[in-house]
């Protein structure tokens, strides 16, 4: 027993001298900042909601034919049907290039086609006086015919090069090339208009309609082009720009609808509206827009019909709950 107690001693000594041991920081840590429950209510007496102008309507059902956004590019229609567009990534001092080539060899031909159809004539004259041969009227009308069908080609192969380079920013139609993934090409109704509406701008779009150009695709994106033509007299889009296309797809959606003046967007993109709760109260209530048309709200969540929400006043109320909670 006396060997026992001197084994253990040094051990529980040891034992005191070791420090506890610190548990392991966890590697993940959530925090609750905010809660969308805990949103403000505002009250507002009746004489301040005449003041800011509030109006209300009631949320009730609605469809709206089903689209498919994807990003296009404004470019330069062809002057032919077989023409390929002019787009930001043509070299443009090369096109130049060309198309003066084209251009002189354009007047050539025709000057060509001008001696030979004076040498036709002539030609003609002498048979018709007796005074020339039917072999040379016949020479002169295949020179003829050779002149014009140089002259044809020329001019096909200068179509072919497009607008001249100085005039594609005067275009007044442009078209949209639109990029569409291979497996969405089939439920695009081709035959419809697409709405063109550049990027983060405000406001009604263009419509465009569908045309028909040489088959383009891009094998690693594993999209397919379709083209658009936009009328652009204002001279509001450039070549080159990027927009968003809204493609119409068949059948239709259905779903909640407001007004759009309801829909009010925060500095992150989340979209609001506000629903009034009682006599003079009103609560921000989050939604998702599914589709937005002809001043049209189509809601894919957030609300459930009857509820009445303000559809003029939305930003006073906005500055209003926010300026109370500073």
């Amino acid at each position: 027993m006396r060997h026992l107690a001197l084994l253990i001693l040094p051990l529980a000594v040891s034992a005191c001298g070791q420090t506890a041991s610190k548990p392991s920081t966890p590697p993940a840590h959530a925090e609750l900042i905010a809660n969308e429950a805990e949103l403000l209510k505002l009250t507002l007496t009746p004489k301040a909601q005449q003041r800011l102008g509030i109006e209300t309507t009631t949320v009730g059902g609605g469809s709206a034919a089903q689209m498919r956004q994807v990003t296009g590019e404004i470019v330069v229609p062809p002057t032919s049907a077989g023409g390929v567009p002019t787009n930001s990534l043509t070299n443009l001092q090369q096109i130049g290039s060309q198309q003066a080539v084209a251009d002189g060899e354009v007047a050539r031909t025709e000057a060509q086609a001008r001696l030979a159809r004076i040498a036709l004539t002539r030609a003609e004259a002498l048979v018709r006086e007796e005074a020339g041969s039917v072999r040379a009227r016949d020479e002169a009308a295949a020179a003829h015919a050779a002149a014009q069908a140089a002259l044809g080609a020329a001019r096909q192969q200068r179509r072919l090069l497009g607008p001249a380079v100085a005039t594609l920013g005067t275009q007044s139609t442009l078209w949209v090339r639109a990029s569409v993934f291979a497996s969405d090409v089939g439920a695009v109704l081709r035959g419809s208009e697409a709405m063109i509406r550049p990027l983060g701008g405000n406001g009604e779009g263009r419509s465009a309609r569908p045309v028909q150009a040489p088959p383009s695709a891009d094998s690693v994106a594993g999209t397919v082009d379709l083209y658009y033509a936009v009328n652009n007299g204002d001279r509001a889009l450039r070549v080159g720009q990027r927009v968003a296309v809204e493609l119409p797809l068949a059948g239709r959606t259905q779903g909640l609808s407001v007004p759009s003046s309801a829909i009010v967007r925060d500095i992150y993109g989340g979209e609001w509206v506000y629903q009034k709760t009682g006599a003079d109260t009103f609560v921000r209530q989050r939604v998702e827009v599914a589709s937005e048309s002809s001043g049209q709200a189509l809601l894919a969540r957030g609300l459930k019909a009857g509820a009445l929400v303000v559809t003029v006043g939305t930003a006073e109320l906005f500055g209003t709950e926010f300026g109370a909670a500073h």
